[in-house]
């Protein structure tokens, strides 16, 4: 006698096993997936978010340095501003008494024997005009005045002889600068030097 089993249950059983762990699997894997690109999705956004505010910080640091910059030029003019009006201050005290103390420089610093007849001043440069019973005498105030605080650089432009009341003298004519003191040196430091007789 042959006994037959039917085998087609079996197979149809573990074709379904085989199936529910199939899907089993697929459904691991889907959800595996989807929790990837679900960490990878915030991941991103966390980086973008975090940049964001980065670049929020930046731009606010940025905005409040250009103010910053906008306060610095504002002084700055202020400051140049102020600058120039100290200037103008220190150079109307300085030009305040230059005439006085230029023309008592060049009174101490006449030797004797010789008069001046004429003073022009034009700029910085003062022309003088004189007369002097001789050369020394002209070259005696050249001296003093290339040692005096206030003046400098004299230029004998001629010196030529004359008759004076029958008398013979030198007459010249020079021109001399006016040292400007500096700013910060005080005007009451420059006292005129006394000249010496001229030989």
């Amino acid at each position: 006698m042959i006994i037959r089993v039917n085998l087609l249950p079996h197979r149809q059983i573990k074709r379904a096993l085989r199936q529910r762990e199939f899907n089993l699997m697929a459904l691991f894997v889907t959800i595996a997936a989807l929790g990837l690109v679900f960490l990878n999705h915030s991941l991103i956004n966390n980086r973008v978010d975090a940049q964001l505010a980065r670049n929020h910080r930046l731009e606010a640091a940025i905005t409040q340095l250009d103010q910053q910059i906008g306060d610095i030029k504002h002084l700055q003019e202020r400051i140049n501003v102020m600058l120039a009006r100290k200037q103008v201050v220190e150079n109307l005290q300085i030009n305040r008494s230059q005439s006085v103390m230029v023309l008592d420089e060049i009174s101490r610093q006449l030797p004797e024997g010789l008069y001046l007849k004429s003073i022009k001043q034009q700029g910085l440069v003062i022309s003088l005009e004189g007369v002097a019973d001789s050369n020394a005498r002209v070259a005696g105030l050249v001296r003093n005045l290339s040692g005096s605080q206030w003046l400098e650089n004299p230029q004998l432009i001629e010196i030529k002889s004359v008759l004076v009341n029958g008398m013979k003298q030198n007459e010249f004519n020079l021109t001399v600068n006016i040292k400007m003191p500096k700013p910060e040196q005080d005007l009451s430091s420059l006292q005129p030097v006394k000249a010496g007789p001229a030989s």
